[in-house]
């Protein structure tokens, strides 16, 4: 199968405009793909500003890239006018440092991170390495910029930065090393369950807040509360009115709001919307509430006619 000049052209003439495209599904602010997302993390973590090429709104340029660098999946990263390659080559350059080279920047730090690992996260993480002993796994942390976090069991990776905590070894990648200093990994348990949790130093203080002042300071329109159930619970129980709903407005458009405005997170029982809380403390808000019993204690102390479930 030849590629049609035409698309050829388009092609040659994105490259030719932009010093770096990426081709890939969706766009920098919201990819459609686990790969364009994986992508689009690492490159935002070194330019401020890049080129993307949604492919789903093109099928000519979605089948035509893969036949103008003879690479047949997306996404696909050039720089100046030269492919690159996929999210797994471009993940491997950011770990190595030659993506930075690539970009004209600094090579990252590469001094492994102090971090504190609980005797409890210590020895559940311990359970979990046992449970994989043969596969030839590590353990990896990833941190985002917002300080999400998530822990997975992967092979070790050549230019990983490795660090040595209470008998374990972490593996990061630059941006997350840096990200992680001074961190504790706790093991916590909670109605939802139990699992690993992470504490940033200086991190601001994320206060609770009671139904009770809940309802006082709606009622004055003093707070922005946010409701954080995923679609099911909301079904079960609406949100209160003046909520504002995480998973119909996005992340990113909450995160937009003025740092200084007082936010109040609200789940079932007060454990999620916690979690959700300390993103956006990472963010940079500074008076930020947890609204402890989430919804179960506002049916209960508040409003009755409010479905438990």
């Amino acid at each position: 199968m030849s590629l049609n000049p035409a698309t050829r052209e388009r092609i040659q003439a994105l490259l030719t405009e932009h010093r770096v495209v990426l081709f890939m599904k969706g766009n920098r602010q919201q990819p459609m793909c686990g790969f364009s997302a994986a992508a689009t993390n690492t490159l935002n973590e070194l330019l401020p500003e890049y080129h993307t090429v949604n492919v789903l709104d093109d099928p000519d340029i979605r089948e035509g890239i893969k036949l103008y660098g003879d690479w047949p999946t997306i996404p696909q990263l050039y720089v100046e006018g030269e492919l690159v390659g996929g999210s797994d080559i471009i993940h491997q350059l950011y770990g190595s440092g030659e993506l930075h080279a690539l970009f004209g920047l600094p090579a990252p730090d590469r001094t492994p991170p102090v971090i504190t690992i609980t005797d409890a996260a210590a020895a559940a993480i311990a359970q979990g390495m046992a449970n994989a002993q043969g596969q030839g796994v590590v353990l990896h942390l990833e941190i985002g910029p917002d300080h999400s976090a998530g822990f997975q069991l992967a092979p070790a990776g050549a230019h990983d930065i490795v660090t040595h905590a209470n008998g374990l070894d972490v593996h990061f990648d630059p941006a997350s090393a840096q990200r992680a200093r001074g961190i504790v990994i706790d093991w916590v348990s909670t109605v939802q369950g139990e699992g690993l949790s992470l504490k940033f130093p200086d991190a601001q203080q994320i206060k609770s807040l009671s139904v009770q002042e809940l309802q006082s300071l709606l009622a004055a329109g003093r707070i922005t509360l946010i409701d954080v159930r995923p679609a099911q619970g909301r079904a079960q129980a609406a949100p209160l009115a003046q909520a504002r709903v995480l998973e119909e407005e996005g992340y990113e458009s909450l995160a937009a709001l003025p740092k200084d405005t007082p936010l109040a997170f609200i789940c079932h029982h007060g454990m999620s919307s916690r979690g959700i809380a300390e993103r956006f403390v990472a963010h940079g808000f500074g008076n930020v509430h947890n609204v402890e019993g989430g919804m179960d204690a506002w049916a209960t102390e508040i409003d009755r006619d409010v479905p438990r479930y």
